[in-house]
């Protein structure tokens, strides 16, 4: 352990990390109290030195596991609000607070300050989202603007099967207490206020900014350019995400360390070399610190303006973290500065932690950081060409963040892109050396009304990297399709990684051993026999062709979510070509190694089914009425177990429901369903 003294700081964020992810991991919650109690092990951290070399970092570790588990409970209990547990259709008030996109591309608005008729304002949630449908939309919403719809609105829906991700859970911490759709038009009741009134001046802002970009720079082009200058992606087509995707180009869309680096980069060196250039400033004045202090302010500038999400916001502590080293005559770059960065966020935002932005965004910082200090102590007193540095950089960045992040990438959205890291090669220079620096000057020549000659400039960046996007996402075998692995195996794969880049000497080499059996129980994935939908909307078989799913439209969002999850992906429609059995009149029957499986939609087709034994499995979008002994998954058994998952094994069949895998939380709000078979109606011929 001595050898590890002065190099333990960036150890703190990954314990209190840790605590945070205990609380997530329980099934139970915790009392209030408990969670209070829990900050006070914490204390340990500052008693550590006096416990010895080896007691004192194992008691400070202890303490911020347990300040990390109090620290997510309160933030949990903090952001509480309503959440609305029935079917409401009928007039929807509010505020646009945010607008983006939906999965199935339609625009969608936030809304706080909400009022539902016929509701107790006290019932009525924080925010909810709608997404717009049809074809008529005569309003183009604005942030601050307050409007009314009629609209479906419900509670925010479950996982999709058992263990995956929970929507509930993302939803809590954002407080969305309802998700709906409208397919009527969207009326304003009152524009936005002028000035700081409405408390959404910057989001206004980025809007704005937005809206001039793209009315300069048309289609896709305008589009990209907007989301990296502000952060809004909402022009953004589906087709162009989905090319950014498949060939690992999609961290260009989002404003993060790349982006923020090269802002702060060039305005400090554009800063730097302008000041040099002016004699008496040059031998009288700071320069560096000047020019520092400017991309600080240009850094937190950008930063207001992106919409400030978690890779963002790490980007800027970490930019800001290097600035004031500068200031201060202390070394920009290093793991004390990632440490702090991932401190900061989990501090104000723990369940950060859980989500892919968070991970793949401190994994890259944390390998490239480690790998370029390696470097660096290895080539001490070697002469390489100096042309050799800039490639090298590029090459070794663009393989260690495409390394430490395709792990968290495959297990969250379940493809590899083949040809990601060659992408990357001939667009990142690109990014760096066209489109950040033409972003900045065409900031500045906006107030001249000039930017458009900076624009036209960036947007030949811009088409080269989306020709890169749609040219190699369709060579064959471009993506490459991973099967979700289970939930050890990611935090397997953190542990290992976190030992390989923070511990020092030789034994980080034991960080492989962890990796390599991450990777073993990830390869030895077995899906479930039977999925079935949390509405009883969709059923699933698995067959040796893949899932076969039992209706080829609706539940698009779960078929997809299954069809990734398996490792096979491809389209609905073809999936319910595999469905191992019939479909005829909404009523969908087959085989399966659990037994026989019947799916019956809508209620026409419920009346049909009357009997039905033992060894079958019935299914049912409506409650049922049926005489017999079967297993019967209608919308109330579904209403208390959530999705379900079903396993032929030697034992018998294994049920695995969601409400087991999530446990009584406070984002689920209903009392959990008992374990085993207490969760299933048994139907008898009585």
């Amino acid at each position: 352990m001595g050898a590890q003294c002065g190099w333990l700081f960036p150890w703190v964020p990954v314990f209190l990390g840790c605590g945070i992810g205990l609380y997530f991991q329980i099934r139970w919650e915790p009392p209030v109290l408990m969670l209070w109690l829990a900050f006070l092990p914490a204390a340990l951290i500052f008693f550590h030195a006096r416990a010895g070399e080896v007691a004192g970092p194992l008691l400070a570790a202890l303490g911020l596991i347990c300040a990390g588990f109090g620290l997510a409970g309160m933030r949990a209990h903090a952001v509480a609000g309503p959440v609305i547990d029935f079917r409401y259709y009928g007039a929807i008030e509010g505020r646009v607070v945010d607008i983006d996109r939906s999965a199935s591309d339609a625009t969608r608005l936030t809304l706080d300050n909400v009022v539902l008729e016929r509701m107790d304002p006290n019932d009525v949630p924080r925010h909810v989202r709608v997404s717009l449908h049809g074809d008529l939309q005569p309003l183009k919403p604005l942030p601050g603007m307050t409007v009314i719809l009629t609209g479906h609105l419900g509670p925010p829906g479950g996982a999709v099967e058992p263990g995956g991700f929970d929507f509930r859970r993302h939803a809590w911490f954002q407080q969305i207490g309802a998700v709906g759709y409208t397919r009527t038009p969207v009326l304003m009741l009152e524009p936005p206020p002028r000035g700081f009134a409405s408390g959404l001046t910057v989001t206004r802002a980025r809007m704005a900014l937005s809206a001039h970009v793209q009315s300069v720079l048309e289609g896709e082009t305008g589009a990209f350019a907007a989301a990296i200058m502000t952060g809004d992606r909402a022009g953004m087509g589906a087709d162009t995400l989905q090319d950014l995707r498949d060939t690992n180009l999609a961290h260009l869309l989002a404003i993060s360390g790349l982006h923020m680096g090269l802002l702060a980069g060039f305005v400090f060196g554009t800063l730097r070399l302008a000041l040099l250039l002016v004699p008496r400033v040059r031998h009288h004045w700071p320069v560096k610190k000047i020019a520092a202090t400017g991309a600080l302010v240009a850094a937190a500038a950008y930063l207001g303006l992106s919409g400030g999400n978690v890779a963002t916001e790490r980007a800027f502590i970490m930019v800001a973290a290097a600035l004031t080293a500068l200031l201060l005559d202390r070394r920009a770059l290093s793991l004390r500065s990632v440490a702090i960065a991932a401190l900061v966020v989990l501090i104000l935002q723990p369940e950060a932690l859980l989500g892919p932005g968070f991970q793949m965004s401190f994994a890259a910082t944390t390998a490239l950081v480690a790998v370029f200090e390696r470097l660096s102590a290895a080539r001490a007193g070697r002469k390489w060409p100096g042309w050799l540095g800039p490639v090298l950089s590029v090459f070794v960045s663009s393989a260690v963040a495409g390394a430490a992040t395709a792990p968290v990438g495959m297990a969250h959205f379940n493809q590899a892109s083949v040809y990601g890291l060659l992408a990357n090669l001939v667009s990142v220079p690109v990014m760096g050396v066209v489109v950040v620096p033409l972003g900045v000057v065409a900031g500045l020549l906006m107030p001249l009304g000039l930017d458009w000659i900076a624009l036209h400039v960036m947007a030949l960046g811009l088409d080269w990297i989306l020709w890169v996007a749609r040219a190699v996402s369709d060579w064959p075998g471009s993506v490459r399709p991973v099967v979700a692995p289970p939930p050890v195996v990611l935090p397997t794969i953190a542990a290992g990684g976190l030992v390989l880049c923070l511990w020092r000497g030789r034994a980080r080499l034991a960080g492989l051993i962890p990796v390599a059996v991450a990777v073993a129980l990830w390869s030895q994935t077995q899906r479930p026999d039977v999925l079935i939908a949390d509405n009883g909307s969709l059923v699933g078989i698995m067959t040796p062709q893949g899932r076969g799913l039992s209706r080829d439209q609706g539940a698009g969002f779960i078929a997809d979510n299954w069809l990734e999850n398996d490792g096979r992906g491809g389209t609905q429609d073809d999936a319910a070509r595999r469905w191992p059995g019939t479909h005829r009149n909404r009523f969908a029957q087959a085989d399966s190694t659990v037994g026989q499986v019947i799916h019956v939609q809508g209620k026409r087709a419920a009346r049909l089914l009357t009997r039905c034994v033992s060894d079958q499995i019935v299914v049912a979008s409506v409650d049922i009425a049926i005489d017999g002994t079967c297993r019967v998954f209608d919308p109330v058994t579904l209403g208390a177990t959530g999705s379900v998952a079903l396993w032929s094994t030697p034992g018998g069949l294994r049920v695995e429901t969601a409400s087991e895998r999530s446990g009584r939380r406070l984002w689920l709000g209903a009392e959990p369903a008992r374990p085993g078979l207490a969760i299933l109606r048994f139907r008898s011929g009585q």
